[in-house]
């Protein structure tokens, strides 16, 4: 007998101490539950939720039926399946006090068996040590697939009794034990292919059943005690470097792991919609730059540089803004970044191809951010040769009036539970409904919890009034398996293709009439599953490449691609499309096939660049490479590409950006020289030199250093210092090239600064933000200090100087500033619970914010990027969190500002947050914001401290009035930078 069959299904294996435990935490969950507004007593509408006029949310089920849900999924007869995370990060949360399953964490089946609107029943149907806060499930078949680092676990039920009858590890490898950035959920794609994605807490070296080895990391640790070593520029069987979070494919037996895009952060959830488009969101590291996307199979999402060794703060250039930077927008071969949602924390992803909830909704992609007590909702629509995500709207909230515009109460802060909403997932039901899932907290994020309970809810939403019924299933007959592949729910419509494509070329003519069905969704279906039909069916496919409908075009090459055994010749022939996508789908299909019988295509393709089009450009990028050489000389050759880089069309510039061939150097500095050319044209021309590595493409950025142009030295001044850092390291003697880049930038920045303090024209705050960073800066100190001197500061800036300058990292700055400024210093000792029972003013918290914390951090638009960004934190954490974070600043240091001690055999030391790690040389970032570089060979200790780099709050002499009104300050931030 299997072992699964004797599973513990109930409580009765734990001690009796835990049963204790459990049954006063289950009597606490509904006491707590009967409190709260929306509690399970009430199984009727939720009237504090926001959504639109037309639908309505009411609580499906709540705790104790399953606690803290992480992931959804519903099968094929409509029942709901939950992967709990109770024990959820217990090194970081007290596991004593805190609901804590001794068995390991479970898998819940919920069941609305009378079609009421609510569930009534709630089983377990596994619960196994090895699931360790599991982030995802489905529910294929008789296959129950569980994402938990480092496996993909399969259960099987072979009998349908809700009772696993095996247990297999189906993939294991992949990092991120025990962290929120690791394995999330498989979902089955309209090609019968399994479909995730892992964050980006490697490595990440996993074996497919064929043998095929994934090798992808970066540099990023910490989080957790058990991710302790990672590392960039790994290359997989492929031959390829596939770096941070990635998406995934591989097929149900377990053959053919590919990666279909890479370089995210930590995008909780791929979901794949009927024509085969990917859709996912990513989590920021600054509170500023989370996105949602549509992601181009091969897609580089830009959060690392390409070889996963530099975090974006290592790259960011002076120009940028944060969510540039963050994505690494303007870098060859990155994909554009999608819509900005600001401040959050992204997790469950879905896209909406019924009608039940009506016409208008149908089509849209629905995102859960956990950190803005929303689920966002998108309309996409093809745009060129990817999509656009379309204006975003607040689809389902709990705050109060508009999500992005609400207003902290801080008189009732503490009673406020309207933003303990944390959506962690949002499927589609069979019924046509969607359900949310809300692990319900304080806080998100961090590994953290407030909530010792575990308390969790599912909503379901629907059209007011009414209550869709769970249709009944028939997987025998042709109708009914129809009927199942026109459901809107994944895994239903999944098994009706999975069974109908086992019946092979009989179903042809069943299929076929799907193909002109009112809902286009069901037409791209029907593709997907005509192809799996034999000889006939991939005949009928052939025949769709000439459709009129472009969508439905690129859909049948998707799929003949895993059909056909030539796909040349059909991708020859779609090279001449009328349409961007199609053609851009035809480039990625490119990329891993023989380039001597790809380049004619490739060239092709490339002159059809309309040069505005920055998937197209992305596609070119991936499938170019390594042979950018001979495309760029083959479209010289045809006229495409002027051999004058001064002749260069909008259309040329980019293409040759993107390529950036080591052969025009020379072409990159004639264009960024020419006084004639528009500067963003120049810029271009400045980014694509600083992407080759040669060494004479040093040498050209030395002579543009040097230009007469201002823009353009200060540009290829930026570059000199950032790349001799990194990829430009070891290309020339950088001792005798004359300059110092890094100094000479910091100088250049450091001017302007000066120049806008001195500039009459500008605002107050726009003087105090630059003379504040000035004053933590050691070149910009003495500049600083210099003025001061001559009598040219307004006095009004005196007091936020004070309080930095004496931090600056050049002693001889601090020394004498003592001349001009009076050093503050004060010790307090503080009492968190009395501080939130203080009354509070907002515009003093403001004014000791920007005085004391802005050299570091940014709340709004203004600040420093130092230390994580603050802009909408108010959205994301209470008041005695906050407060907390100031008053013990090492307690909960954020992901990636780990402060580092770095020691060199010359006995050099350098200590802050350590954002490039390389082969050849680290780079650490100081607490003035410097960077210093360092070559790996002459390190000789490399330490994480347990310490914050930030001062604690008595280092700034603050009150515990002052503290209150800091916090209430920071908790009305909702203004993305």
């Amino acid at each position: 007998m299997s072992p699964f069959k004797e599973n513990d299904q109930s409580f009765k294996g734990e001690s009796f101490v835990m049963k204790g435990v459990l049954r006063f935490t289950c009597l606490m969950s509904f006491i707590f539950c009967l409190a709260c507004s929306s509690g399970p007593a009430d199984h009727g509408v939720v009237a504090d939720f926001n959504l639109p006029d037309d639908l309505e949310a009411t609580l499906w089920a709540t705790s104790p039926m399953f606690y803290n849900p992480t992931n959804m999924d519903v099968d094929i007869n409509g029942r709901v399946w939950i992967t709990e995370a109770v024990n959820y990060r217990t090194f970081n949360n007290d596991s004593i006090h805190n609901l804590h399953h001794s068995k390991g964490d479970r898998v819940m089946i919920l069941e609305d068996k009378d079609h009421d609107g609510k569930a009534e029943t709630s089983k377990v149907f596994i619960q196994d040590k090895d699931l360790v806060s599991p982030l995802g499930i489905a529910v294929i078949g008789n296959k129950v697939i569980v994402s938990c680092s480092p496996n993909i676990i399969v259960y099987t039920d072979d009998n349908h009794d809700d009772i696993p009858d095996k247990k297999e590890i189906f993939l294991t490898g992949f990092g991120g034990l025990d962290h929120d950035h690791s394995l999330h959920a498989v979902v089955e794609g309209p090609d019968g292919l399994w479909y995730f994605n892992t964050g980006n807490a490697g490595p990440h070296i996993v074996k497919d059943h064929a043998g095929w080895t994934l090798r992808a990391g970066s540099l990023y640790t910490g989080g957790s005690p058990y991710n302790k070593t990672n590392k960039g520029n790994m290359v997989s069987d492929d031959g390829k470097v596939w770096v941070g979070g990635l998406a995934l494919r591989i097929g149900p037996d377990g053959k053919g792991l590919k990666v279909m895009g890479h370089n995210f952060r930590n995008s909780y959830e791929s979901a794949i919609d009927s024509y085969g488009n990917l859709w996912q969101n990513d989590n920021d590291d600054q509170v500023v730059a989370c996105r949602t996307s549509w992601l181009m199979e091969g897609g580089n999402a830009g959060y690392f540089s390409n070889d996963g060794t530099r975090y974006w703060q290592a790259d960011q250039r002076p120009w940028q803004d944060i969510f540039a930077a963050h994505w690494h927008q303007g870098d060859p071969g990155v994909m554009p970044a999608g819509d900005k949602s600001g401040a959050g924390a992204p997790t469950g992803i879905v896209r909406y191809e019924g009608d039940v909830l009506g016409a208008q909704y149908q089509g849209m992609v629905f995102s859960a951010d956990a950190g803005r007590n929303v689920v966002f909702g998108y309309k996409p629509e093809p745009d060129r040769s990817g999509y656009a995500m379309g204006t975003r709207s607040n689809f389902l909230t709990s705050l109060i009036g508009d999500n992005a515009g609400y207003v902290w109460n801080d008189s009732a802060q503490n009673a406020k539970t309207e933003k303990w909403f944390r959506p962690s997932d949002v499927v589609v039901g069979t019924d046509g409904t969607l359900f949310v899932a809300d692990w319900y907290d304080p806080v998100v994020g961090g590994h953290q919890m407030g909530d010792s309970l575990g308390y969790g809810r599912i909503y379901r939403i629907k059209p007011k009034g009414k209550n869709p019924e769970t249709p009944p299933v028939d997987l025998k007959s042709w109708t009914g398996l129809i009927k199942a592949f026109r459901n809107p729910a994944i895994h239903l419509r999944a098994a009706a293709f999975n069974e109908m494509a086992s019946r092979g070329e009989v179903g042809v003519s069943n299929v076929k009439a799907l193909l002109k069905d009112n809902n286009k969704f069901i037409q791209a279906r029907a593709v997907w599953l005509m192809s799996k039909l034999g000889k006939k069916g991939v005949e009928e496919v052939t025949g769709l490449i000439d459709s009129k409908d472009s969508m439905i075009r690129s859909t049948a090459f998707r799929a003949l691609r895993q059909v056909t055994p030539d796909i040349l010749t059909i991708a020859s022939k779609l090279a001449n499309d009328t349409s961007a996508f199609v053609r851009r789908e035809v480039i990625v299909s490119l990329r891993d096939l023989p380039f001597d019988k790809t380049k004619p295509i490739l060239l092709k393709l490339a002159s059809s660049y309309d040069g505005s089009d920055g998937w197209y450009l992305a596609a070119l990028a991936s499938s170019c490479h390594p042979h950018e050489q001979e495309i760029y000389d083959a479209l010289v050759n045809a006229d495409v590409v002027n051999k004058d880089p001064l002749a260069w069309s909008p259309k040329a510039s980019d293409i040759s950006c993107t390529l950036h061939p080591s052969s025009i150097a020379d072409a990159f500095s004639i264009r960024a020289s020419d006084s004639l050319i528009a500067m963003p044209e120049r810029s271009k021309a400045i980014t694509a030199l600083a992407f080759i590595n040669t060494t004479k493409a040093v040498e050209k950025m030395i002579e543009l250093s040097k230009s007469s142009l201002k823009q353009v030295a200060e540009e290829a001044t930026y570059w000199l210092s950032f790349r001799q850092s990194n990829d430009w390291f070891s290309l020339v003697d950088w001792t005798k090239s004359g300059i110092n880049p890094e100094h000479e930038r910091n100088v250049a920045t450091m001017k302007v600064k000066l120049r806008k303090i001195l500039d009459d024209s500008l605002p107050f705050d726009e003087k105090k933000w630059n003379a504040r960073d000035m004053a933590g800066d050691a070149v910009g100190g003495q500049m600083l200090l210099s003025a001061v001197a001559d009598h040219k500061i307004s006095n009004e800036l005196y007091p936020f100087i004070a309080d930095i300058i004496f931090k600056n990292p050049d002693p001889a700055v601090r020394i004498q500033a003592s001349g001009y400024f009076v050093k503050p210093r004060v010790s307090i000792s503080y009492a968190i619970p009395e501080i939130v029972k203080l009354s509070s003013q907002v515009s003093n918290g403001m004014l000791l914010f920007e005085k004391n914390c802005t050299v570091c951090h940014t709340a709004g638009k203004k600040g420093g990027d130092v230390g994580p960004n603050l802009s909408t934190i108010g959205q994301k954490f209470d008041k005695e969190g906050i407060l907390d974070a100031i008053i013990n600043p090492s307690s909960g240091i954020v992901f990636g500002y780990e402060p580092w001690l770095i020691t060199t055999s010359t006995g050099e030391s350098f200590y802050g947050f350590l954002i490039a790690d390389g082969e050849k040389s680290i780079t650490i970032k100081d607490i003035a914001g410097r960077t210093h570089t360092v070559a790996t060979t002459s390190v000789t200790s490399r330490k994480k401290q347990e310490n914050s780099i930030m001062p604690e709050a008595s280092a700034f002499g603050f009150t515990e009035q002052d503290l209150a009104d800091v916090a209430t300050y920071l908790l009305t931030q909702k203004t993305a930078n």
